[in-house]
């Protein structure tokens, strides 16, 4: 294909396309006008893509059928068909392409939290640094199992609290610094408490008591770390795309996470506050919490292995993202 020559046929067409689309109202010849540009425009565009994919050209092309297309069809409403694509597609695509980023923070943030567990209940120092030995038995006894208060309120709390602390760990995993803070502030403090209940007897009051919602809430706290990192190692490292994009389609795919995470979430503090504390059965407690996470890790792994055979990737689609400029590899 001569691009020149198409481009030097074509332009007065494409132009002419890019005023109408910019036009706030059009009469009723110019609107079939620029329905029949859009048409030829769109396989102008493919034949440049299949034929001679130039950058610049693509782009622009891309850019005057988006404008057009929003002119011919009008913005998008919000549909029950558009949240079933997320739950069905987006999403689980965006948890399956992190299932490996999730398994190793999971391993990392458990070997840290073990690590301080063992570190404070066999160490006296490490134990005193808890604080005092009254304040210490007090929290053993009561003030561990009173946290647990169940109700719609305590629910609440810890929902919008935790959901808060997963966006800003992925809306700030570019920094690095902030998600590795909050995980290993996480790990070092969940293992300390662990070690401090064990010291006092208690080791078995603490599992009853954080198994049941725990399995959730910290499977999305290490979904939320590996995402924040996945998105920095995607500026250290895009691989063919030019960097400024593949962080566009990286950050846009862990928004869908981080909104996702909010649902999660939501259904850990459900747990939290009103299967944690309640009168249940211990054994009945850590059952829910089991399958909770079951039905995560099966809506990862399955849905979201579909959908990524699929070609999804919980990034937007070209229709709402923008059109992509064409790389070579």
């Amino acid at each position: 294909m001569d691009l020149d020559a198409l481009v030097a046929a074509r332009d007065p067409q494409w132009r002419r396309l890019d005023r109408l689309a910019g036009r706030r109202r059009l009469t009723g010849e110019e609107a079939d006008e620029l329905v029949r540009l859009y048409q030829a425009t769109a396989t102008d565009l493919s034949a440049v893509r299949s034929g001679a994919p130039d950058p610049e050209t693509v782009s622009r092309l891309s850019q005057v059928l988006a404008r057009a297309r929003s002119r011919i069809a009008g913005a998008q409403e919000p549909s029950w068909r558009h949240v079933a694509r997320f739950l069905v597609l987006h999403l689980p695509a965006a948890l399956h392409r992190l299932r490996w980023w999730t398994v190793g923070v999971m391993v990392a943030f458990l070997g840290l939290a073990a690590a301080a567990g063992w570190w404070v209940a066999t160490q006296p120092a490490a134990l005193a640094a808890m604080g005092p030995e009254q304040a210490r038995q007090e929290y053993v006894d009561t003030a561990f199992a009173e946290y647990y208060d169940p109700g719609a309120g305590f629910a609440a709390m810890v929902w919008t609290n935790n959901a808060w602390i997963a966006a800003v760990t992925i809306g700030t995993g570019i920094t690095l610094v902030v998600p590795l803070w909050v995980l290993v502030q996480n790990a070092v403090s969940f293992g300390s408490i662990g070690g401090m209940m064990t010291a006092h007897g208690s080791l078995d009051v603490f599992l009853q008591l954080i198994a049941p919602h725990g399995l959730m809430e910290l499977t999305a706290v290490f979904v939320a770390g590996a995402a924040g990192l996945r998105l920095f190692w995607t500026w250290v490292d895009p691989g063919p795309r030019p960097r400024s994009r593949a962080l566009a389609e990286e950050g846009r795919a862990l928004i869908t996470v981080a909104v996702g995470l909010v649902g999660v979430l939501l259904v850990s503090g459900l747990v939290e506050g009103f299967v944690t504390g309640s009168g249940l059965p211990w054994w009945l407690k850590i059952l829910i919490g089991a399958l909770v996470l079951a039905a995560f890790w099966a809506y990862t792994l399955v849905v979201g292995g579909r959908a990524v055979r699929e070609g999804h990737t919980g990034d937007l689609e070209d229709d709402a993202a923008g059109y992509r400029a064409a790389v070579r590899g």
